[in-house]
């Protein structure tokens, strides 16, 4: 076995390098589409994304207006990614399994006509499983989707009724047994750390996902955000040890059944990654249409990030003077090297060092003096080929990325 080869740094402080007025981009990153969906049959108290309960109902919801919105915006950003071919799609929310099949066909159809489409392309759908029906998933099958990413969070049923979900233990195995019948990929979301759950329990819930034979689990921290009703007023919640053995637990058990961590939350069995997601933490470009989606686009001129506008009734109305865009900012320089590797060094294995200028367009030079302190802190480990953050590094990664923020 060749020995690995480890590049030192030296441990006496390193002058920075000057980084160039914009980056130099020599050629464009991977691009992604991601098409946001705002409505949800329920909202969860838990839940700090962009979603909306619809007040009538679903059936009020304004299904061919939105999506005639989405290709409107879709045909108005094109000028910003001509010629760039497409590798991922992902339709997120809110709840998207509740286009109407019809409704899907129509909006994949019409990103496929503004769009060059990589053929081989991975289009994830978010579904819940209180929405699941076998023909409406065989549709979404033909209209073109091949992965499915279904928002289990638990199969126990009193804490689903605690997490505000609109679907039981049941439906949740249903649901699964339906997406692996008619999808090679399907991912489930699993949560822990909630409500008074023991290690026992969390550990049942994931033997119930792997049982099932699915190829990729992301499981995540139940975490009381700002402004949701978990926040103002929090259920009995396992404390920060019992939380950490129940995280221990997981990826043991996950590494025993065969799947590799390969990023902060994301196992999966070899060669069933998510592509979508790669890309965002490989810091590769997406195009972000729908009611709050969030873009980050380079080009010759530089990376900037761009949020359309949040309130659906609002994004409804930009269609009509095509002014889709709320935010829109130029990256700059110093910051460049934080929105790199906070997305970068959630992935267990790290990324290739020529990625650094490659996504940056800045030279790894100029985040030395960073790097070297982050290895003599036993947060980082940097090779011939490769930057990744050791199990310290993972486990602290918030003081990892705090030694590269810049405040010019």
């Amino acid at each position: 076995m060749t020995p690995r080869r480890v590049i030192p740094l030296a441990v006496a402080p390193v002058p920075a390098v000057a980084a160039p007025d914009r980056p130099q981009l020599t050629a464009s990153p991977p691009l992604s589409l991601y098409v946001h969906y705002p409505w949800c049959v329920r909202k969860c108290p838990y839940c700090d994304f962009n979603s909306h309960t619809a007040r009538g109902g679903t059936g009020d919801i304004p299904e061919a207006p939105y999506i005639d919105a989405l290709l409107a915006d879709l045909e108005t950003a094109l000028p910003q990614v001509w010629g760039r071919r497409v590798h991922s799609v992902f339709f997120g929310g809110g709840t998207p399994s509740l286009i109407s099949p019809a409704g899907f066909e129509r909006l994949l159809t019409g990103i496929r006509m503004l769009l060059p489409l990589d053929p081989l392309a991975e289009i994830t759908l978010e579904a819940n499983p209180g929405t699941v029906e076998a023909g409406r998933f065989r549709d979404y099958r033909a209209a073109g989707v091949n992965r499915l990413s279904l928002g289990i969070q638990s199969f126990d049923d009193a804490q689903l009724v605690r997490l505000g979900r609109i679907h039981d233990g049941r439906e949740a195995r249903v649901a699964t047994d339906t997406a692996l019948a008619l999808f090679d990929r399907v991912n489930l979301d699993l949560m822990y750390a909630l409500p008074e759950q023991t290690v026992d329990a969390a550990l049942a819930d994931l033997g119930t996902a792997l049982a099932s034979g699915v190829s990729h689990l992301s499981c995540y921290h139940l975490t009381l955000e700002p402004n949701t009703p978990f926040h103002r007023a929090p259920p009995p919640l396992p404390d920060a040890d019992l939380s950490a053995d129940m995280q221990d637990a997981i990826e043991a058990r996950l590494a025993d059944a065969g799947f590799r961590h390969y990023e902060t939350s994301a196992f999966a069995r070899p060669g069933r990654e998510c592509v979508h997601n790669l890309n965002y933490w490989t810091f590769g470009d997406y195009l972000g249409i729908g009611a709050g989606a969030h873009g980050k686009l380079s080009s010759h001129a530089g990376i900037v990030r761009e949020m359309r506008h949040k309130h659906p009734a609002r994004y409804l109305d930009a269609a009509k003077t095509r002014d889709f865009v709320q935010e829109r900012r130029d990256v700059g320089v110093a910051q460049l090297p934080f929105e790199f590797l906070m997305n970068a060094l959630r992935l267990t294995a790290g990324f290739p060092r020529r990625l650094f200028a490659e996504r940056t367009g800045l030279p790894l030079a100029v985040i030395e003096p960073e790097l070297g302190q982050a290895r003599e802190r036993g947060l980082i480990e940097v090779t011939a080929d490769d930057i990744r953050p050791t199990e310290r590094g993972r486990m602290f990664l918030n003081d990892l990325l705090t030694l590269f923020l810049r405040d010019d």
